[in-house]
């Protein structure tokens, strides 16, 4: 598909990236369809949803991870990413360090490992074994890993797995100060829904399509929403803090909205004539 770069839309901050019209297909079946979002500079957008709703491979084909089947996505040349997966494959039991943690894949001078430990709070943590680090410790090493890029756009795949709720509290007030430090755009997946943390300006309510938008407070009253996790998981949904005007995809007028009706349900038969594949910039 044609790259298209998104329109200006009503927010101030410069747009990093976005999906439209975005479908996902795998084995003839589509895993998302119908796509539109977008991540501005100093902007963050969470992704929630139940398991198996997309929210992972929407991330991963906005930072070009995948590709589309259908839809287009776009990034600003030269855009750098830092990205924490939801599930890094390494055995934690190996004899690692957390400074060594940070450079396998990348050689980077001292002075920059340490200035990224020590942005994310565990700077005397350096040459502890990563075997030895709590859940939320462990975090915030991939954190820093994260950081060294000095990205543009922040993406989280659930960066508060296995953190008890003291730390998830901790790591959200953190992930809020990276964005008012540097600037940078985050999109962030959560899949924990009792808790949107209270720095997120838009979410995004995904089951295989958009099925809401907007501010945590526009969400979690939306009919959209109660009908996906039921009136209790609404109402365990709690909101700290909220914009008063609503957000939309880039080229959208600035208010909440429910998607409209799905035409085929996740998980459909995907066409067999497939659409070209939507190029990446970046």
């Amino acid at each position: 598909m044609r790259e298209t770069p998104p329109g200006d839309g009503a927010a101030t901050g410069a747009v990093l990236a976005s999906a439209r019209d975005l479908g996902i297909a795998r084995n003839g079946r589509w895993l998302v369809q119908g796509i539109d979002l977008c991540v501005r500079r100093g902007e963050i957008v969470t992704l929630i949803g139940p398991n198996g709703s997309g929210k992972s491979t929407t991330a991963k084909a906005v930072i070009g991870l995948m590709k589309a089947d259908a839809g287009s996505v776009w990034r600003t040349p030269g855009l750098r990413i830092g990205y924490v997966p939801q599930k890094l494959a390494m055995d934690r039991t190996l004899p690692l360090t957390v400074a060594r943690l940070l450079t396998l894949t990348h050689r980077q001078p001292r002075a920059a490992v340490h200035a990224a430990l020590e942005a994310v709070g565990i700077p005397h943590l350096a040459n502890a074994q990563v075997h030895g680090l709590s859940g939320g410790e462990f975090q915030r090493a991939l954190l820093a890993r994260a950081m060294l890029r000095d990205p543009d756009l922040l993406v989280l795949d659930e960066p508060v797995q296995g953190v008890d709720v003291q730390g998830e509290a901790a790591l959200y007030s953190l992930i809020s100060q990276i964005r008012e430090r540097t600037g940078c755009g985050i999109l962030m997946i959560s899949h924990d829904l009792h808790v949107v943390m209270a720095a997120t300006d838009t979410v995004i309510c995904l089951n295989g399509r958009v099925s809401c938008r907007g501010t945590p407070q526009a969400v979690i009253s939306n009919p959209a929403y109660q009908r996906l996790f039921g009136r209790t998981g609404a109402d365990m949904l709690a909101v700290y803090r909220h914009h008063e005007d609503g957000t939309a995809p880039c080229g959208h007028a600035g208010h909440d909205h429910q998607a409209e009706p799905d035409e085929a349900a996740p998980g459909s038969q995907a066409p067999t004539n497939r659409p070209a594949e939507a190029r990446h910039a970046g």
